[in-house]
């Protein structure tokens, strides 16, 4: 039963300096503030609206240009 205890407790120490470990980590985390994730955020969108407007132009040509292909 001793050695079980012993085993328990040096996993209990492991796991805690693990833990103080990451605390550590997480303190030189250097976080963006809200308003730059705001703005990448918005790029992000504006960026996507764009290339999906763009690839619908795109695929609408190809496909006028197909079926008047096709057509003749």
């Amino acid at each position: 039963m001793a050695e079980t205890n012993n085993t328990a407790d040096a996993v209990a120490k492991k796991s805690k300096g693990w833990f103080k470990g990451l605390k550590a980590e997480f303190h030189k985390i250097s976080w963006t503030s809200r308003e730059d994730v705001t703005k990448q955020t918005i790029a992000v969108v504006v960026v996507s609206v764009i290339l999906g407007l763009l690839i619908a132009l795109i695929d609408f040509i190809l496909q006028s240009g197909i079926n008047f292909l096709v057509s003749l």
